[in-house]
């Protein structure tokens, strides 16, 4: 692979997430992330273990959602998902925002939901990165979430879960770049299917893509 090639590899975590995925459609996506070296597999907590044994001994590492994809559950129970997806082989986790809570102007408790995750999460050394459905929010619904990211302590900030009405957006990584705390990192996830896109999208600042695309990606920079 050329430089840029290796740029948007290391770069992607190559995304499955769907519930009709098959155990082929995992193992797919791990030989891909092995032969490509992407960051991670994103999959599933019932995929965890699968993908893990996959994957073990390379440096691809594996992802899983808690809360996924409404977030409209308790985050003791979001807790709990992400404690079951690290001991089943997650190396990172990435939750939903309660968006009602986001919607409602109750950042406290917005905020107490990311917590529980990340004090689980970091006490067993894994980064948490937080979607916030960037396409049913209003500008200033993403400057709090910023505002409330950084002050969760959280690893990331995550555009989109895939499953709504809209992706990631160069508008939205610049908004993060702006109002995100400097040690907060940024995901774009959603819609990201060309190489040229995804190269816009890191060089406007964000740090992973989620995608499912990622050969094609990949493959587009040659």
């Amino acid at each position: 692979m050329n430089d840029i090639q290796q740029r948007l590899a290391r770069a992607i975590d190559h995304t499955a997430l769907k519930p009709e995925t098959t155990n082929d459609q995992i193992q797919k996506l791990c030989n891909e992330a092995l032969e490509y070296h992407f960051a991670s597999v994103c999959v599933q907590p019932h995929y965890v273990h699968f993908a893990h044994d996959i994957v073990d001994g390379s440096n691809v590492k594996v992802c899983s959602v808690v809360g996924f994809p409404h977030g409209a559950t308790f985050g003791m129970v979001k807790a709990h998902e992400a404690r079951a997806a690290i001991a089943r082989g997650a190396d990172e986790i990435d939750m939903v925002i309660n968006i009602a809570d986001l919607k409602n102007g109750r950042d406290e408790d917005a905020l107490y939901d990311i917590e529980e995750v990340t004090e689980v999460c970091h006490s067993l050394g894994v980064p948490v990165k937080v979607i916030i459905e960037t396409c049913v929010l209003t500008t200033d619904e993403k400057k709090r979430a910023c505002d409330i990211i950084t002050r969760s302590l959280a690893d990331y900030i995550k555009t989109s879960t895939g499953f709504s009405t809209g992706g990631a957006t160069l508008e939205d990584i610049q908004l993060f770049k702006q109002h995100i705390g400097p040690q907060v990192k940024i995901k774009a996830s959603g819609g990201i299917r060309t190489a040229e896109f995804a190269l816009q999208l890191l060089d406007a600042g964000a740090d992973r893509i989620g995608a499912s695309a990622s050969v094609d990606i990949v493959n587009g920079a040659a």
